[in-house]
């Protein structure tokens, strides 16, 4: 079987940026399983794991705009300390939920200056290319219920 829409992929992988730093792993853990084709995880990703099979292993660099994005500058704002109604302590790398200019998502305190709190929108990881080191350890067909939904359900996916 390999990886198409509407399969459930199973990966283990390790994520690193250009200096080689290692950002996120799933090795020692439980692998990470998404639903191919639903936009689970990033565009880049899931183009070069489609047609793959169970056993493949690849390392694979995704530039920024198939990744989080590019950075945007008009995603960082100066806002007023009252915009943070009944939080009493506000400080540099706190996040929050919010409607950002792509609809919902989430900010991250970059600078606090008396009541003038600076936030970006931008996803931490914009403008940065990544590299994958990824092994498929299992597909499956995703049953009615997981495409319906856009996502997998059970062990290593989406509890309800």
């Amino acid at each position: 079987m390999q990886v198409a829409d509407n399969k459930a992929v199973s990966i283990h992988y390790t994520l690193t940026n250009d200096e080689g730093e290692i950002i996120d792993s799933s090795i020692g853990g439980e692998a990470l399983v998404y639903l191919h084709g639903a936009g689970n995880i990033i565009s880049g990703l899931e183009e070069a794991l489609a047609g793959k099979s169970v056993g493949e292993k690849m390392n694979v660099r995704i530039e920024a705009e198939h990744a989080y994005g590019e950075f945007m500058e008009d995603r960082i704002q100066v806002i007023s300390r009252d915009m943070f109604d009944g939080i009493d302590t506000i400080e540099v790398g706190m996040q929050f939920h919010a409607d950002v200019s792509a609809g919902p998502g989430i900010v991250t305190v970059i600078e606090v200056a008396g009541d003038d709190i600076t936030i970006d929108g931008n996803h931490p990881l914009a403008g940065i290319p990544l590299t994958f080191d990824v092994e498929i350890v299992h597909i499956r067909p995703a049953t009615e219920e997981e495409m319906e939904h856009g996502h997998i359900h059970g062990e290593g996916g989406h509890h309800h």
